[in-house]
């Protein structure tokens, strides 16, 4: 599934089905964790968040300080439009999670639910989900958390995660998956693997092999 590392994809896939559409999990299914991690009064990232209707379900739990951001400028238009009386905190912008336009430090955490696995299967692939990864350290405050959900095994993501110089600790959860599910591989990578979903918790300024 190559194309779902480009952006013309996205645009079409946007432009022709603009219904709202979750990978692998809604809020429910993540609840516990996001709320371990994150309080309502967290400023938070939503990365490469779509049409999903987790930042909306999250706002109705209380977290109304989310920032979600696309390369598709046909989804941001329309999430705009959709979530427009939602107040100023909760907003959709046009962006390239590669190179984003926020300062250091910006936000208490990031969400990244599919959007590493969809770039991992595009051109050059390795080169821009650690671009990603990169900028989302560096939007992260001193003990920021990146929460990724993601169907890639832990010997496939955390190559990724733990490099030397992200100062985070990293610990990996694990969720089931829905029942009725459209969380269907991106890729064969994990055709062995079990009926879950991984969460990748990285948490800035706690000591590296910390468990949580």
């Amino acid at each position: 599934m190559s194309q779902y590392g480009k952006a013309e994809y996205w645009e079409e896939r946007y432009t022709r089905d603009p219904e709202p559409f979750d990978w692998y999990q809604r809020f429910a299914g993540i609840k516990d964790l996001v709320q371990a991690c994150f309080t309502p009064e967290s400023k938070l990232l939503n990365v490469g968040a779509g049409n999903s209707r987790l930042s909306e379900e999250m706002f109705d739990e209380g977290y109304q300080n989310i920032t979600n951001i696309d390369i598709s400028h046909v989804v941001t238009k329309a999430m705009q439009e959709k979530y427009k009386d939602k107040g100023p905190n909760f907003k959709y912008l046009h962006m390239d999670a590669r190179a984003m336009e926020f300062e250091d430090g910006s936000f208490d955490g990031a969400i990244d639910k599919g959007t590493i696995d969809a770039i991992l299967c595009g051109e050059s692939s390795s080169s821009n989900a650690q671009k990603v990864i990169q900028e989302v350290h560096r939007v992260l405050g001193p003990k920021g958390v990146y929460f990724a959900i993601s169907y890639g095994l832990p010997e496939h993501r955390l190559q990724y995660l733990e490099k030397p110089e992200y100062d985070w600790n990293v610990i990996v959860k694990q969720v089931h998956k829905p029942t009725i599910s459209t969380s269907i591989a991106i890729t064969n990578e994990d055709k062995d693997a079990p009926n879950v979903h991984y969460i990748y918790i990285c948490t800035k300024g706690q000591q590296k092999g910390a468990k949580q």
